[in-house]
């Protein structure tokens, strides 16, 4: 089949689905791009499979095909080239396991771990109460807001290192509330 052919027939598969121009475009093709698939080190079977996804590549896009930009060749194999590609990488992906840990929820936490919670949580909240004011808000800033202590002590146009003093005494306060003196 000669190059104008090819165009003719590519064109006329794009315009009017014209099915008999397809079939030349298939027998020609078929067995070429089966062999470059197979030079890629594919299989047999995978090469088949892609020489017909490739071909049903050329039959959906083939009104996109521009004869201005390029032959009907070079066209067709690089619709097989790319389908080879997304295969390739279809395969390097790994397939889907629903029993992986990361997509498994946690088991939900028991009632005696709850309660266990919740009462720590309640102990460090009035342990937090019970701390002066000032204390009470370095540490907010710090541990809630995730406020770095320079930019603290920039908001509260104290010195860096009464910000630091004030964090460590109220955690000293903090442990010997929660009785965990060491």
């Amino acid at each position: 089949m000669s190059a104008e052919e090819m165009t003719l027939c590519l064109v006329r598969t794009g315009r009017s689905r014209d099915v008999a121009s397809f079939e030349r475009l298939f027998v020609y093709f078929g067995p070429r791009i089966r062999s470059f698939m197979l030079k890629r080190a594919l299989d047999g079977q995978l090469a088949e499979e892609l020489m017909q996804e490739t071909m049903m590549m050329v039959w959906r896009k083939a009104a996109l095909f521009d004869p201005q930009r390029g032959n009907a060749s070079a066209w067709v194999f690089t619709l097989a080239r790319n389908v080879m590609i997304d295969n390739l990488r279809k395969a390097k992906r790994p397939e889907f396991d629903p029993t992986d840990p990361a997509f498994v929820p946690d088991a939900p936490e028991t009632p005696d771990v709850n309660f266990e919670q919740d009462e720590s949580a309640e102990r460090i909240r009035q342990a937090l109460a019970s701390l002066p004011e000032d204390q009470a808000e370095l540490l907010r800033m710090s541990f809630f807001e995730d406020i770095s202590h320079s930019m603290i002590a920039e908001k509260t146009n104290l010195p860096l290192g009464t910000v630091k003093s004030r964090i460590r005494a109220a955690f000293s306060r903090l442990r010997a509330a929660l009785g965990e003196d060491r």
